[in-house]
């Protein structure tokens, strides 16, 4: 019998990511043959696999090309290397396109909105490997998958009001439902990464595992409080990072090992191989239920944030992204206080006053 083809077009290589059928495995290890799992994988390691416009539109192809592979498991989201899945969109791309463009950004934005519905609408199960750095629009996409099955060195996180946007890919939507509303909103607005340890804590992961590897034995990240410790006021600190002297052996112990993400592959083939021992429409309708809850959220509110975020180009933006790509490691942001001061006595959004905020942080004035 020939099937009919219900693909939308013919499969096609985009620059930044790779798209592989890798075998399905039993939990011995062995191939189980005519089926397997689809992996999704952004390529951009030098930029820490933020996506560019051509990488947004290889995730909606693949999600769509996954969901019409019969033999497919599941799909596996992940990044290329070990220090990040995924760091939001491309700041270069940002900064020399966008910023100031708001009717392009805004259309971009509909291709960003698309890749998020994406993996929302996919067929197959979608699990996010979180091989490294998991932030910003990463961080957004991540939470619209499935599940998560994370290395233990990740950091989790947002970046939107550091770098003149809002965590409005998703994160505003989302993180809430993960993590409640207290938490998300202290991780929204002030923007310090979590570990991987108080992401797992707080329920962003299904499942966390170790990647440091000192002297042939594996070892929980040492830059994280990895027991229930409880502080001075009595609050659970359990994922916390390190701080003083304890911090400065945690960075010895680190630079001393190498990371193996074997274990990661591990947990993630072991996944796969749970999922499909299941009634396959059965699994396909109960993930689909409990997507409605994202989707919830998502539906209502992408298209009012796509144009909010389209005319925020010629603005905070514009600033923010500028500064991240024309800063140094040293800074990497505008001078908050200074445009404060300068927004409170009258100052009007333009072209001088973003080379004022940037020239006083980066050290020009």
């Amino acid at each position: 019998m020939e099937l009919k083809d219900h693909d939308l077009v013919e499969a096609v290589e985009i620059p930044g990511l790779l798209y592989a059928e890798r075998p399905f495995l039993d939990p011995e290890g062995r191939e189980v043959p005519g089926l397997h799992a689809v992996w999704i994988t952004l390529n951009n390691p030098s930029q820490y696999n933020s996506y560019t416009t051509e990488m947004v539109k290889g995730v909606i192809l693949g999600m769509r090309r996954a969901s019409t592979d019969r033999a497919a498991v599941a799909v596996v989201f992940t990044g290329a290397g070990s220090k990040a899945f995924c760091t939001g969109g491309n700041t270069k791309e940002y900064a020399e396109y966008y910023a100031g463009r708001p009717e392009e950004y805004r259309q971009y934005m509909r291709l960003f909105n698309d890749m998020v519905s994406s993996i929302l609408m996919c067929d197959k199960p979608v699990i996010c490997r979180v091989n490294g750095m998991r932030i910003g629009g990463g961080q957004e996409i991540g939470m619209a998958c499935d599940f998560s099955v994370a290395q233990d060195l990740a950091l989790f996180g947002q970046a939107g009001p550091k770098h003149g946007s809002a965590p409005d890919g998703g994160s505003t939507d989302f993180l809430p439902l993960f993590v409640g509303i207290e938490a998300a909103m202290e991780s929204c607005t002030i923007c310090d990464p979590w570990t991987a340890h108080k992401a797992y804590r707080l329920g962003l992961l299904s499942k966390l595992v170790p990647a440091l590897r000192v002297d042939g034995k594996f070892l929980p990240n040492p830059l994280a409080i990895t027991d229930r410790w409880i502080d001075e006021m009595g609050q659970i600190v359990h994922g916390e990072p390190v701080e003083g002297e304890a911090r400065a052996i945690a960075k010895k112990t680190l630079a001393g090992g190498e990371v193996d993400l074997s274990p990661l592959n591990e947990a993630v083939n072991s996944f796969v191989y749970r999922l499909a021992m299941t009634m396959p429409g059965c699994l396909s309708k109960t993930i689909e239920s409990l997507r409605k809850h994202k989707l919830a959220h998502w539906d209502r509110n992408k298209e009012s944030n796509r144009a909010w975020l389209g005319l925020n180009m010629m603005t905070e933006a514009r600033a923010g992204f500028r500064a991240f790509n024309e800063g140094s490691r040293a800074c990497r942001e505008a001078d908050f206080l200074l445009l404060r001061r300068r927004l409170a006595q009258g100052a009007v959004w333009g072209e001088e006053l973003v080379d004022e905020i940037l020239a006083r942080a980066h050290g020009r004035s």
